[in-house]
């Protein structure tokens, strides 16, 4: 008998998007050859998401990173190798990426002190991250001071009111959300105190 073994295939993975810190899964590899076994192993050509440069068999779980400002990319490259009948065949590398968002971030407003009666004007919050969108949702814990308790998006125009004998005083929290890729990742919070004095 001759017996003539298949070349190797792997099904082409999906893209994936991923937050930082994020609890990325094991991938399992698949293929359609039957009659032998199929063995993989992988690149990868970033390992500051968190993946190892290299490995045999399927893509283990892993936390993804990413310290910096914008998302970064790694191509994963997935070699096949059919095995039967003592032969070893080889086949077409498939390709992926795994894109690692940064976790969001604001810039911390500065405090406010005003005096009631006064229009206070919009609030814009601003973000050192690039390559994405950073959208805000923000909450205040004193509505005597004449803002809402709380919003989307930038800190609307006002006017401040204070109708008793002494400054009142609120704070504001605004929670950043970094969106690329179809994923969306959260950020830390920041505060923010808008004073507003009595009439003498």
């Amino acid at each position: 008998t001759i017996t003539v073994n298949p070349s190797a295939q792997v099904n082409d993975p999906a893209d994936q998007v991923r937050c930082n810190n994020a609890a990325v899964p094991a991938l399992t590899f698949t293929t359609n050859r039957t009659g032998g076994t199929t063995t993989y192993a992988w690149t990868n050509s970033n390992t500051a998401i968190g993946l190892g440069a290299n490995g045999t068999g399927n893509l283990p779980a892993f936390t993804a990173t990413n310290g910096g400002t914008s998302p970064i990319s790694a191509t994963i490259t997935v070699t096949p190798t059919f095995s039967n009948g003592g032969q070893s065949c080889s086949g077409t590398p498939q390709t992926f990426t795994i894109t690692v968002n940064p976790s969001a971030q604001v810039d911390d407003p500065a405090n406010q002190v005003h005096c009631t009666g006064t229009a206070v004007p919009a609030l814009t919050f601003t973000t050192n991250r690039t390559g994405g969108t950073t959208t805000y949702a923000w909450t205040n814990n004193n509505t005597s001071i004449g803002l809402a308790a709380n919003g989307t998006g930038n800190l609307p125009a006002f006017t401040a009111t204070n109708g008793g004998t002494a400054p009142v005083t609120a704070t504001v929290t605004v929670t950043p959300t970094f969106s690329n890729g179809g994923q969306s990742c959260s950020g830390t919070p920041q505060t923010f105190t808008i004073t507003v004095n009595p009439s003498a």
